[in-house]
């Protein structure tokens, strides 16, 4: 099987070039920069084969594609800077990337009759209420401009195709670019008190697990919409701040512990300062995996530890 991925700067990507190449697929990384612009920790995305490619340019994208000719493409490659996303002066671009870059892979699958996967995420929903949101469910309200458009690109993704899985992720963390863990890890070193939001739940998603997924999807022909994070409960941005700092002290780094450190929990509304409004319910019902036959992630506190164990203190 010869897979094309889009966006192997960002974490996903990284991750999913790696299991490809483990799994001893064939594989083509896509990015904006001239070469491999990620983390250089010698896995073998560094090394794989890799074309420069603008997503937004339609003929670009269809000459790069029909001369790949490959099987799947996975597309991970996005705008993800929410806040910024709500700049007027961004939007247009954030909506160019995500949903003209998206029906530009989405019209070249078809082209060359290949199997699309979209990352999405929880964002093309309200986010009110406790219930988990279910794969299939049309009720869409996206709260911000990075939601709209990650919803309108899985619309461009589902109207062009057949052979498609749109695959929503939550609170995302890598080995490759900035996440929330690296964050809080970071501003615990300076600060003696944090506040981290309690009344915005859902769970986080590992790359490394998640590209596990993606890779037997791709492997597969079980098409449509799907929910994929770590198992292990729901929690609070505030939660999982807490355990990002036990289990950091429990491999030896004391400067996270609780007589040095205090986190405070507070409201959104307290919080403050972010442009684009959050859902307050990223609650995603992932049980589709599993009736479909595909294996589960393992628990986010689970894969915080495997994380931990490779992250540069």
């Amino acid at each position: 099987m010869k897979v094309f991925v889009t966006g192997v700067g960002g974490q996903l990507g990284h991750d999913v070039i790696n299991e490809l190449v483990k799994r001893g697929h064939a594989c083509v990384g896509s990015d904006l920069a001239p070469e491999y612009s990620g983390i250089s920790d010698g896995t073998a995305v560094t090394t794989a084969p890799y074309v420069q490619l603008d997503i937004t340019d339609s003929q670009a994208v269809s000459r790069v594609i029909e001369e790949t000719a490959p099987d799947v493409i996975i597309h991970c490659a996005a705008w993800t800077a929410v806040d910024l996303a709500e700049d007027e002066d961004k939007i247009a671009k954030v909506r160019a990337i995500n949903v003209g870059g998206t029906e530009n892979i989405a019209r070249a699958c078809r082209k060359i009759d290949a199997k699309m996967i979209y990352l999405s995420t929880d964002y093309v929903f309200n986010g009110q209420g406790t219930t988990p949101w279910e794969p299939d469910c049309k009720d869409y309200q996206p709260l911000n401009v990075y939601g709209k458009t990650k919803l309108d690109g899985e619309l461009a993704v589902s109207s062009l195709l057949e052979k498609y899985f749109i695959v929503r992720i939550a609170w995302v963390f890598g080995a490759n670019g900035n996440n929330f863990i690296k964050t809080m890890l970071n501003v615990g070193k300076t600060h003696g008190t944090l506040r981290v939001v309690n009344d915005q739940i859902g769970t986080p998603t590992y790359t490394f697990d998640l590209a596990v997924l993606l890779c037997d999807m791709a492997e597969s022909s079980k098409y449509g919409y799907y929910h994929a994070t770590n198992e292990g409960g729901y929690i609070s941005w505030y939660d999982f701040t807490k355990e990002i700092f036990r289990q950091a002290v429990e491999l030896g780094h004391t400067e996270y512990s609780e007589d040095r450190l205090t986190v405070l929990p507070v409201t959104t509304a307290e919080y403050g300062l972010s442009k684009a409004a959050r859902p307050f319910n990223s609650r995603l019902d992932k049980s589709k995996l599993a009736a479909n036959g595909f294996s589960p992630l393992p628990t986010w506190q689970d894969a915080l530890h495997r994380y931990l164990m490779q992250y540069p203190f």
